[in-house]
């Protein structure tokens, strides 16, 4: 992946949570829609000094200190996961706006379907009551799968809700704000259902939520100079979809977007956890194949991590495979971290690897939760973010690395040339 060294004006005067770094130089201000022509400085606020100030001793961290005052260039290596959800409501514009003011050079929509069949970025179909207001809307409420229900303290019964995005329309869709996701399983009101975030996050960003369409992300996208990585979501309706919208017509409708839009295919890294999606998109549309990305949530068992596992996804014309980091890593005798047996036997069936998520596990001082199982005995402070994001780079050979705070991915990667 070649990094992108220009990113263009952001709509408004964005000002993170995290500030400005003294390194960093000043962004122009604009209320103008942005356009080619402009550009803007990347802003890293403090996280990533904090992280390497929280390092274990040595050469790696010596060698991220020396880069403080380096200046910083988006970078492909660097990808938002959900924007950037740490602090800001997940597939929200302003969440979108924050990763590429980070520097991700690529920016996920995960993308789901409505009634309507209008495609939209969320990161299930079947999430709107946990990453919207949606059920404090008595009449899209009511149009729920599962309308709000509040709990029953006497019978230890949790509140319930569930609303998919193929329960109401874009028009109706719109109308929602994206809130940080979570819930209060204790709530007995629709308002009090909509807390819940983790203390380790924020609702200080969360008073606006401008949910987007997935044509819309893909508008945005260009005007902020970053590059694509759409997800298809596993819908959790039977398909074909009221009888006549297959998983391929959705597969079909998501790259189509793009073809429509002009998006040349060498920017766009189509995703789907189902092996079919990504082998229709390698067959069907060959230029969009050639960086599609399977998510393999496959247990490690032995047949899963086989060299004939792997060589079996390249023969089926797997371009790219993207497992969560944690089957990428092990530790070795020393409990030093270093490239699993999986990402081993990946690299050697010549498959690129992509990695996710960094930055979701809260913090690390207690062995850095399910994206870091396989090694979290030798997690143990905030740091270790920088060791496990060196090892996937370096020993492992991941082309890039999906971050819920950009940011930190965008340091390491100007620091290392990536």
């Amino acid at each position: 992946m070649k990094p992108v060294l220009t990113l263009p004006l952001l709509i408004g005067s964005l000002i993170l949570l995290s500030g400005c770094n003294s390194s960093d130089s000043k962004a122009n201000a604009s209320e103008a829609t942005p356009s080619d022509g402009d550009q803007t400085s990347v802003q890293l606020g403090p996280r990533p000094y904090f992280l390497i100030n929280d390092m274990d001793e040595g050469d790696l961290k010596s060698a991220l200190q020396a880069c403080e005052s380096k200046p910083q260039t988006p970078s492909d290596f660097s990808i938002a996961h959900r924007g950037a959800p740490l602090q800001f409501p997940e597939h929200t514009r302003e969440s979108y706006v924050a990763a590429a003011r980070m520097g991700a050079g690529i920016i996920e929509c995960d993308v789901a379907f409505t009634k309507d069949r209008e495609l939209v970025c969320r990161h299930a179909q079947n999430d709107l009551h946990t990453t919207t207001n949606i059920v404090a809307v008595p009449e899209l409420n009511a149009k729920c799968t599962q309308p709000f229900v509040p709990a029953d303290a006497a019978s230890g019964t949790p509140a319930q809700a569930e609303c998919r995005t193929s329960d109401i329309t874009l028009a109706e869709f719109k109308t929602l704000n994206g809130k940080m996701d979570a819930f209060d399983p204790d709530a007995i009101t629709p308002e009090a259902y909509l807390g819940g975030t983790a203390d380790w996050r924020t609702d200080l960003y969360a008073t606006k939520g401008t949910l987007l369409s997935h044509r819309e992300s893909i508008e945005l996208f260009r005007k902020l100079g970053v590059k694509y990585t759409p997800e298809l979501k596993t819908p959790v309706v039977d398909m074909p979809f009221e009888g006549d919208y297959s998983q391929q017509d959705y597969a079909r409708q998501m790259i189509n977007d793009y073809i429509e839009a002009g998006v040349r295919p060498a920017d766009v890294w189509p995703q789907s956890f189902l092996l079919g999606d990504v082998i229709f998109w390698v067959n069907q549309f060959p230029e969009f194949g050639e960086q599609a990305v399977f998510l393999d949530e496959k247990p490690n068992d032995p047949d899963n991590i086989s060299m004939a596992y792997m060589e079996d996804l390249t023969r089926q014309g797997v371009p790219i495979l993207a497992p969560a980091l944690w089957k990428m890593l092990a530790l070795d005798g020393n409990q030093k971290i270093v490239p699993s047996e999986y990402a081993t036997h990946a690299k050697a069936a010549g498959l690129d690897l992509i990695a996710w998520t960094v930055e979701r596990s809260g913090p690390l001082n207690s062995g850095g939760g399910w994206y870091h199982q396989s090694i979290s005995s030798a997690i143990n402070n905030d740091g270790d973010t920088y060791t496990v994001i060196d090892v996937l780079a370096k020993d492992v050979g991941v082309i890039g690395i999906f971050s819920d705070w950009p940011a930190t991915t965008t340091y390491y990667a100007n620091c290392m040339g990536l």
